[in-house]
């Protein structure tokens, strides 16, 4: 099992949730936290404790982005006119590693950000190896040609785990996506609750 896949699994537990809505997750059968301690009675949290799982499980979901990424999407959304909740998870799904995500070029978000670091991917025909680039309204992402045969990309699109989202089309065999729209909360197909407002709590106290 590779480092990867670990912290995969590790975050699921932490949360106590199958965040990702995957069949192998430890906590389909191991529903408590990792650690010696990790099957002891979990007391209640606090307002503030709620509102850092939520944050937490946010972020853990996007590959587990580090807090100085996490933060500066944030206060872009805190920037912008309007809902910030419903602006930041807009945000992060317009991420180029969440788009090859949700267009399952890939079985996972971590497996996203790997495999646009390693320049498997283009952005209206240019190669673009960087996972934070915005996707903008109307962008085709495409898995380059000398990249279709990847078993991850193979397995990815094969994959009956997941659904294409309604802001994305994809074609071509599952190896192109175009970028319909920035989504809405309850357009997003989180496997698990998500609270981007207890999110704008934690970030406002």
């Amino acid at each position: 099992m590779t480092k990867r896949t670990q912290a995969k699994y590790k975050i699921d537990r932490r949360m106590g949730e199958n965040i990702w809505g995957r069949p192998k997750s430890p906590v389909n059968s191991r529903d408590y936290r990792p650690g010696q301690h990790g099957q002891g009675r979990r007391s209640k949290l606090s307002d503030y404790g709620v509102q850092l799982m939520a944050k937490q499980k946010l972020k853990g979901y996007y590959g587990d982005l580090t807090e100085k990424q996490f933060k500066r999407i944030f206060a872009e959304a805190d920037r912008r006119r309007g809902d910030t909740g419903e602006i930041f998870v807009g945000l992060l799904e317009t991420r180029l590693d969440a788009v090859v995500y949700r267009a399952k070029f890939v079985p996972t978000v971590f497996a996203a950000r790997q495999f646009v670091n390693h320049g498997h991917v283009t952005v209206n025909g240019k190669k673009v190896n960087i996972p934070s680039y915005s996707v903008k309204v109307g962008d085709v992402i495409e898995i380059r040609e000398k990249s279709r045969q990847i078993p991850m990309v193979i397995q990815g699109i094969q994959s009956t785990e997941r659904d294409y989202p309604e802001y994305i089309t994809v074609e071509n065999d599952g190896t192109k996506a175009t970028f319909l729209r920035v989504p809405s909360l309850d357009e997003i197909p989180y496997a698990v609750v998500m609270e981007p407002n207890l999110v704008v709590e934690f970030y406002s106290r």
